[in-house]
């Protein structure tokens, strides 16, 4: 730091917060720490009976904090001078500290680098990671593979100390390679059919009650239901009703119930009989251990769902929904991942970080 004279700091960076008292109207930080003095705020800053101002000496291969802050925010969500739709949006530095919101609704993912060895995955090396792994540097982000709103904070940048070396923050883009970190995928399948299995339900001795709470998942994504078929628990009943969705070119399948191993559950048959390549049948979650996820040749897929669905009010069908109708095409070993944080305790508080239903 250095000691000037206050008429001769434009362009200078404060290195500290400097405070303003109005009585009775205000009290608190007019400049913060970071800020680079412009010729207009010098009346102000004489005003606050600042004759002199520390501020930082710069230095050739030294970034300040805000400086640095937004290396890590482009690292994130790309360039901030890059013409492409936005789908995130920065704040200003404030403190050394840029906060990262998504500007649309979506999924947001966290890119992940596969590392690989002799031809096969070891292990998923997050780029993320690998950055906050270079120290004195810090992004974080909520979960990645959830959905978020418009608004919402998503993530958040800075490095620990007030400065740091150029270098180092080179370090970081080569790490983070040229691919943002973060993602938002929109919604994109927005139609599709509803198979309920059922006797019971279908001779009316019980009234439906999955598809209602379907409808009400769905309306959270403005899916609509294009489809509904009742078909009971005859298999090649619920064939034909898949076939005939199919024909409609609705962009998912949902059939409801039947999918245990009870000789009178025939759904998960239907399901293999219809063509569709069956990615797993069975999720290590809970609720939700006979979850059925399966795509046709052409990409649409379709889903088993347990009876849990209906009553439960957060399910494995919750964590892939979104996933599903973002055009994400989930692979089994997607699905094995969700063993660890996959038991649902139905607190009244989030188990974060661990809690993979994100409540």
């Amino acid at each position: 730091m250095k000691l000037i004279k206050t008429t001769e700091a434009v362009g200078h960076v404060l290195a500290h917060d400097l405070t303003r008292i109005v009585p009775g109207e205000f009290k608190g930080a007019q400049f913060r720490k970071g800020h680079i003095v412009t010729e207009e705020d010098i009346p102000m800053l004489l005003s606050m009976g600042k004759e002199n101002l520390y501020v930082w000496e710069v230095e050739e291969g030294i970034l300040h904090e805000n400086e640095a802050a937004a290396v890590l925010r482009d690292i994130c969500m790309g360039p901030m001078d890059k013409s492409q739709t936005c789908t995130m949006t920065a704040s200003e530095p404030i403190e050394g500290k840029i906060e990262i919101r998504a500007a649309m609704d979506g999924l947001l993912t966290v890119d992940t680098e596969k590392l690989l060895a002799d031809g096969l995955l070891l292990i998923d090396l997050q780029r993320l990671r690998a950055v906050n792994s270079l120290g004195e540097m810090m992004i974080a982000t909520t979960h990645g593979n959830f959905p978020v709103k418009k608004g919402d904070k998503i993530a958040a940048t800075r490095i620990i100390p007030l400065t740091i070396e150029q270098e180092k923050m080179n370090r970081a883009k080569q790490v983070a390679e040229d691919k943002p970190v973060l993602q938002i995928l929109p919604f994109t399948r927005k139609t599709c059919a509803v198979i309920t299995t059922g006797n019971e339900v279908k001779k009316g001795l019980i009234s439906d009650a999955f598809t209602p709470v379907l409808q009400k998942k769905l309306a959270e994504y403005d899916v609509e239901i294009l489809y509904h078929e009742c078909t009971g628990d005859d298999q090649e009943a619920i064939l034909q009703a898949i076939r005939e969705a199919g024909e409609l070119g609705v962009d998912m399948i949902l059939c409801t119930g039947g999918m245990s191993v009870d000789p009178d559950d025939r759904t998960p048959g239907a399901i293999k009989a219809s063509g569709a390549h069956i990615v797993s049948y069975g999720a290590p979650v809970l609720p939700g251990a006979m979850f059925l996820l399966g795509y046709f040749e052409n990409g649409t897929p379709i889903m088993g769902l347990p009876g849990c669905v209906m009553y439960a009010g957060r399910t494995i069908f919750d964590l892939i929904l979104p996933r599903v109708l973002a055009g994400q095409k989930l692979e089994k070993r997607e699905i094995d991942a969700y063993g660890e944080g996959g038991l649902c305790l139905n607190c009244q508080t989030c188990h974060f970080p661990y809690c993979s239903f994100g409540k």
